[in-house]
């Protein structure tokens, strides 16, 4: 009788609850598909995102390391981020600050949506130094 000896590796807790989230996550999924439920929906800007490649449209990888610029995007990511009431759509637009003029773009689910955004940009950035380029993309 052969006797095959393995070592035992620990894992740090973070490692661990990570490993631990992913099996868990995969288990969720799987069991969702067997019973007949789809996959949680998901968000794909592909398209949208292409589009920018081919113009000189202000993109957020285009963004220079200004510290105002930096500051600006900043403070308008964590207003829409604290609005609970905004849809991922809404939370995920980009937004892309040069030379203290922002630009958003991006999809979000209502009028209402876009109009809450593009105020708390100009709340932050001032009435004159905003570009909206917001689509309303309803909810299917």
């Amino acid at each position: 009788m052969m006797l095959i000896t393995m070592k035992r590796v620990a894992l740090s807790i973070p490692i661990r609850s990570v490993v631990l989230a992913l099996v868990f996550s995969g288990c969720v999924v799987a069991s969702a598909h067997a019973a007949g439920q789809s996959a949680p929906p998901k968000t794909d800007n592909t398209g949208l995102n292409r589009q920018d490649d081919k113009s000189a449209e202000p993109t957020a990888d285009r963004q220079k390391e200004d510290r105002s610029d930096l500051k600006i995007t900043q403070q308008i990511r964590q207003a829409i981020t604290r609005d609970k009431s905004l849809s991922t759509y809404a939370h995920n637009v980009k937004i892309i600050t040069q030379k203290g003029q922002v630009t958003l773009k991006g999809p979000v689910r209502s009028q209402e949506e876009k109009s809450a955004i593009e105020m708390k940009a100009i709340e932050v950035a001032g009435d004159n130094n905003v570009t909206s380029q917001l689509t309303v993309v309803p909810k299917k």
